[in-house]
């Protein structure tokens, strides 16, 4: 156990106090509150990742607990139709396809690295769910909800396309074995 993967399933243990705090009404402070020190929590496990060595389970676990964390408050936020379904639905069929085949892989001892393009959805889904928890009123509200449905959006053609390249890698690593076995 590294102190890393301490943060990190310290994240994966309170989703779900973020998403009963989310269930219970948004937008709120305390909902947002809870939020940006979830998400941030992962900039950190990352950068303690980086000073003290980085483990095979931490690769694994914070890209899950990742998944949890924003399926989790997405989920709860389409419940309260603040978000429709079908963005949300997307998004978890890409997560348990790459997380399936990161279990296949990892099986064959290979280690799938997030790539820019997984780590830019990961923001924006991060960044969506905040603009739905900000409290505010009026026409400012209005804005962030379109903001937010905006970005919710473009989560899932990068969630989508992150999807691609990381089966396209597969695809172009598995020719290269082949060929390097023949």
């Amino acid at each position: 156990m590294t102190a890393a993967n301490g943060v990190t399933l310290a994240r994966i243990a309170a989703t779900p106090a973020l998403v009963l705090v989310v269930l219970s009404g948004i937008p709120s402070w305390t909902a947002l509150l809870l939020w940006l020190v979830l998400a941030l929590s992962d900039a950190a496990d990352g950068w303690v990742a980086r000073r003290r060595g980085t483990s095979a389970s931490g690769a694994f676990l914070d890209p899950l607990a990742d998944k949890f964390l924003v399926l989790g408050a997405m989920a709860a936020i389409a419940a309260l139709g603040d978000f429709t379904w079908a963005p949300v639905a997307l998004l978890a069929a890409r997560e348990a396809l790459i997380t399936s085949y990161r279990v296949v892989v990892a099986r064959q001892g290979v280690s799938v690295p997030a790539r820019r393009s997984a780590k830019a959805k990961t923001l924006v889904e991060f960044l969506t769910v905040a603009f739905v928890l900000v409290p505010v009123a009026g026409a400012s509200r209005g804005d962030l909800t379109n903001i937010a449905h905006v970005a919710l959006w473009l989560a899932v053609v990068l969630a989508w396309a992150s999807a691609a390249q990381y089966l396209l890698d597969s695809r172009s690593a598995g020719r290269r074995a082949f060929a390097g076995n023949a």
